[in-house]
Parts: C-alpha cells; sequence; structure tokens
C-alpha cells in the first residue's frame, strides 16, 4: 500500500516537481515515522481503545478528510515560480501529521495487523514494522524522485500551475471519495 497512489504519495509528488527531490526528502521522512509509529501503535492495541469509543472513526474521517482538502487547496493555490521560501516547502512535522490523519494509512495498520495476526507477538510485530519502515521509506522516496523528475513541467509555459491544481484536485476528490466512503 506504501506505493500506490493516496494522500501523502500525492503530497509528496507535488512537493517533488516543487521543490525537488532534496527540498521533500523532509517530509519523506516524517510521512515514514509518522507511518511506523502509527502501526506500531496499532499493534500495540490503540485500535481496541478507538473501537471503545464509537465516534472515533467518524471523527478520523472528517479530520483526516478535512486536513487532506486543506493541503490539497494550498497545493492547487500554489504560486508556480520555483523561487519560493523556504517556508513553504512541506516540513517533516507536515508529513508525520498527515500519516495520522490520514484514512488510507489508518486502513494499511487496520489491515496489515490483524491479517498477520500481529496483536498476538511483540517479536512479529516488531519484524514487520522493521520491514515496513524500508518499503514505506523507498516508496516515497520513490514518489519524490518521480517529482524530481517531472520538473520539465517547469519549462513548459503554465506547467506548474497546470500539474499544481490537478494533483490539488485529485487530493481533494480523494478526501471528498473518503468522506463519503463506508471503509472507516
Amino acid at each position: 500500500m506504501s506505493i500506490s497512489p493516496g494522500p501523502v504519495n500525492m503530497t509528496i509528488l507535488t512537493s517533488g516537481v516543487n521543490f525537488g527531490f532534496k527540498r521533500t526528502f523532509s517530509f519523506v521522512s516524517g510521512a515514514t515515522l509518522g507511518f511506523v509509529l502509527l502501526l506500531t501503535a496499532v499493534g500495540l492495541g490503540v485500535s481496541n481503545l478507538a473501537a471503545q469509543v464509537p465516534s472515533f472513526y467518524g471523527l478520523l474521517k472528517y479530520a483526516g478528510s478535512g486536513y487532506m482538502i486543506y493541503v490539497g487547496c494550498k497545493i492547487m493555490t500554489a504560486r508556480p515560480d520555483l523561487k519560493q521560501s523556504e517556508r513553504q516547502t512541506l516540513r517533516y512535522r507536515h508529513g508525520f501529521l498527515m500519516q495520522w490523519l490520514n484514512p488510507k494509512a489508518w486502513i494499511a495498520c487496520l489491515t496489515g495487523v490483524s491479517a498477520f495476526g500481529l496483536k498476538d507477538s511483540y517479536s512479529m510485530l516488531f519484524v514487520f514494522v522493521c520491514i515496513y519502515f524500508l518499503i514505506c521509506y523507498l516508496s516515497l522516496a520513490a514518489w519524490a524522485l518521480l517529482g524530481a523528475k517531472l520538473q520539465l513541467l517547469t519549462r513548459v509555459r503554465n506547467g506548474i500551475r497546470a500539474f499544481n491544481a490537478a494533483m490539488g484536485a485529485i487530493l481533494i476528490l480523494v478526501a471528498v471519495y473518503l468522506l463519503f466512503s463506508t471503509t472507516l
């Protein structure tokens, strides 16, 4: 699931196009650690606590979708010039937070933990988390690298503006879809 398109991956791709691989890597690191810590928490039983609070998954759905819509709007309205300030670059904390608010990340964690029976074995959970850490880091870094390779859009008139509009709109559509889905 780490390599499949989703909110975090689309955001990384967009950042790679706009800022390059090096400036996107902090976000990639935050998203990776955020996911791995979420996976660990779910494996250690946070999902059991969440299941006891009936409104948790509904709150996650609305907060996560709201945050993704916010990020999508920021991407859509990003200035197309590459002389953007360092302040506008997505940071480590943004990647970390986005994973905890990402319904796709929660689904991946819940599915992985239950499919492999990881709640019953801390040693197996540890191995699974270590493997997922590597897979997640490589997958997210691949999206950043793809974005950096797509920087050729900067040479096309209005290329970045069109790309940002498309990526922001896709992220907003995914968020709206998640709002109306019954997955969580």
